[in-house]
C-alpha cells in the first residue's frame, strides 16, 4: 500500500458529492460544509478562490484546486464579490440569511447554478467533496496546504474530460462510476502536486523513491500485522540494522519502528470505525498480539482507548458504498 492507495483506502470516495456549477458573474460561493476534502475542475472561465484571511488564488481553464476542510472557503468571479450562496454542512445551500436555493438553483442532473450552458462569460466547474475523513488519508492531507492550485499543464489526465461527460448521466451504477473518477482524479492531481518543488512532500513521501528505505515503507505498508523488528525490515531490504535505521531516519524524519507503531494505529482508528469491528479483532489485523496490548499502545498514543475512540467517532455510513 503506497502513500496515495493509502490515502484512497481511507477517503475513498463513497457516495461523493459530486457537481457541474455554471456561474454567470457576478457570483460568490462560500463553503463552510466542513467536508475533509474537495476538488475543484476549472473547465471553462475563471474563479478566485480563498480561505478566510488568505491570499485568493486565480483558477483559469484546467486548472484543478483541492481545498482541504473543514475551515470555511469562498470560489468567486472577483474576491470583491459578496458571497451570494452558503454550502453547509450536508449540501444544503442557501442564502446568506438561511433562504433555501436547492430548487432555485438546480439545472437537472448534477448541474447547479444561475448561468446557462454557452452563455458568454459564464464560469464552469466540476466539482467532488469528499464525505468522510480517516485517520490513514490526514497521514496525507496534512502534508498538503489548505488550498493547492494546480496549473492545467501541470496534470496531464483525461480524467477531467470524462468527468464532465459523466456527471450528468443518470444510469444505474451511476455514483460508483463516478466515485471511481474522483478518485483517479485525485491520485492524478497529488502525484503530480508532489513531483512540484514548492509541494514540501512529506519526508516519507520523498522516502518512497528510495532504493531502500522505499522497499521498507512499502513493506510496512503493505504487511502492518507482521511481527517485524528493525533485524527483520533490514533484511528484506538487504542492508544492515544501522545502514536502515540511519537512512529511514534520515528521510523520514523518525526511526522505522517509530514510523510503523504510527501507521499500525492509523489503521487500526479507523479499522475500529467500521460497523462490528472488535478491539481484539482489530488488533491482529494491524499487528499486536491482543485486544490489550493495541489498547496500550493506542492510550499511550492517542491518550484514550479504542473504546473511548470509537464512541467519540461514530461509524461511518456505507449507504454510499
Amino acid at each position: 500500500m503506497d502513500a496515495l492507495r493509502g490515502l484512497l483506502d481511507g477517503p475513498r470516495a463513497r457516495g461523493a458529492f459530486l457537481l457541474r456549477a455554471i456561474l454567470q458573474p457576478p457570483w460568490s460561493v462560500r463553503v463552510q460544509d466542513e467536508a475533509p476534502l474537495s476538488l475543484v475542475a476549472m473547465v471553462r472561465g475563471h474563479a478566485w478562490a480563498f480561505f478566510d484571511g488568505d491570499e485568493p488564488v486565480r483558477l483559469a481553464p484546467g486548472d484543478i484546486a483541492v481545498t482541504r476542510g473543514p475551515d470555511p472557503y469562498t470560489f468567486a468571479d472577483d474576491p470583491a464579490t459578496p458571497p451570494q450562496v452558503v454550502i453547509h454542512p450536508g449540501e444544503r445551500c442557501a442564502t446568506p440569511d438561511g433562504r433555501d436555493l436547492a430548487e432555485a438553483l438546480s439545472q437537472g442532473v448534477r448541474t447547479w447554478g444561475h448561468g446557462r450552458e454557452g452563455e458568454g462569460g459564464a464560469a464552469l466547474m466540476l466539482i467532488g467533496t469528499y464525505q468522510m475523513d480517516s485517520e490513514v488519508g490526514d497521514r496525507l492531507l496534512r502534508a498538503l496546504p489548505r488550498l493547492l492550485v494546480l496549473p492545467g499543464d501541470a496534470c496531464d489526465t483525461p480524467v477531467v474530460p470524462l468527468l464532465a461527460h459523466e456527471i450528468v448521466r443518470d444510469e444505474p451504477g451511476q455514483e460508483v462510476v463516478l466515485d471511481r473518477l474522483l478518485d483517479l482524479l485525485l491520485i492524478a492531481v497529488l502525484r503530480a502536486w508532489f513531483s512540484r518543488p514548492e509541494a514540501e512532500a512529506p519526508g516519507w513521501y520523498r522516502a518512497l523513491g528510495d532504493p531502500v528505505v522505499g522497499r521498507v515503507l512499502r513493506l510496512i505498508h503493505d504487511q502492518p500485522a507482521r511481527p517485524w523488528t528493525v533485524a527483520g525490515l533490514a533484511a528484506e531490504a538487504g542492508v544492515s540494522r544501522a545502514t536502515l535505521a540511519r537512512s529511514f531516519t534520515a528521510l523520514v524524519g523518525e526511526p522505522p519502528m517509530a514510523y510503523l507503531t504510527s501507521w499500525r494505529l492509523a489503521l487500526a482508528a479507523d479499522l475500529l470505525r467500521e460497523p462490528g469491528a472488535t478491539v481484539g479483532a482489530v488488533a491482529s489485523r494491524v499487528g499486536y498480539g491482543s485486544a490489550f496490548a493495541l489498547s496500550t499502545a493506542f492510550k499511550r498514543v492517542r491518550g484514550l482507548s479504542p473504546q473511548a475512540y470509537r464512541e467519540a467517532r461514530p461509524e461511518p455510513d456505507r449507504a454510499g458504498s
